[in-house]
């Protein structure tokens, strides 16, 4: 397929390698104030929230499907703009292993509605230059911890309440990115963790959700996608465990 990339930052440099690597064509990448190119098959967006609006009003118009992979951004007429016209996947983390790990925050959720006294937290550290606080990941978890447990109705970054989870965000040196869900309770504590060793798991990350995106329309979220595969993870091995293989096995 080819690409378009808007964005030259660290996102735009692990994607074009790794399409590079993939067999793919990058037709253009632009920074701010640049103009794309001709229009290929599908478009990245990895620049900054305050340029997604217009990107995505560029990508309608040229009918290009279109992932948005940055953060920080707010575009209330999204949908109804590329409805029936283009496919857009919004992917604030393009790491399918946070996506188990804002599976694991659901559960964890679950786990804390059945004692009212476990807090649960989260803490996300990444590199000194990520301008917004929480990550867009980091509101995703908390939102799953909201979901599974009737008590929590907010987060806060750092203060702490029976109905608020405390989120904690650290910007420090080069560190790519990093997560972590604690649930802690008088008798235990959990602690789950996803750290990004590479931003070349962000790269080709965006691979798959550039070929996933294609053909689509609407607007859909990055756990769609996830879904598709984490669920066929987690029950291709249900026809081998049924009570017939089982006693065959026997």
């Amino acid at each position: 397929m080819t690409v378009g990339v808007f964005g030259r930052g660290r996102l735009s440099d692990a994607a074009a390698i790794a399409l590079a690597a993939s067999g793919h064509r990058v037709l253009w990448r632009v920074g701010k104030g640049g103009a794309p190119g001709a229009v290929p098959d599908v478009v990245l967006d990895a620049s900054s929230g305050c340029a997604v609006a217009e990107h995505a009003e560029w990508a309608t118009m040229a009918g290009v499907d279109m992932v948005i992979a940055t953060t920080g951004w707010d575009v209330p007429g999204l949908e109804p703009m590329v409805s029936g016209r283009i496919g857009v996947l919004v992917a604030p983390n393009l790491s399918l292993g946070a996506a188990l790990l804002s599976r694991m925050a659901f559960l964890l959720g679950r786990y804390a509605s059945l004692d009212e006294e476990s807090d649960v937290a989260i803490v996300e550290r990444h590199h000194r230059a990520k301008l917004d606080a929480p990550s867009g990941t980091a509101k995703s978890l908390a939102a799953a911890v909201i979901g599974a447990c009737p008590r929590y109705t907010s987060w806060s970054l750092g203060s702490v309440s029976p109905n608020v989870i405390s989120v904690a965000s650290m910007r420090v040196g080069t560190d790519v990115g990093a997560h972590e869900i604690l649930l802690s309770s008088r008798l235990e504590s959990i602690t789950v963790t996803h750290e990004a060793k590479s931003r070349e798991l962000y790269g080709y990350g965006a691979v798959a959700a550039l070929a996933w995106i294609r053909g689509r329309e609407g607007v859909h979220g990055f756990d769609e996608m996830a879904d598709e595969l984490l669920e066929s993870m987690l029950y291709a091995d249900r026809e081998s465990r049924s009570p017939a293989r089982k006693r065959i096995a026997s």
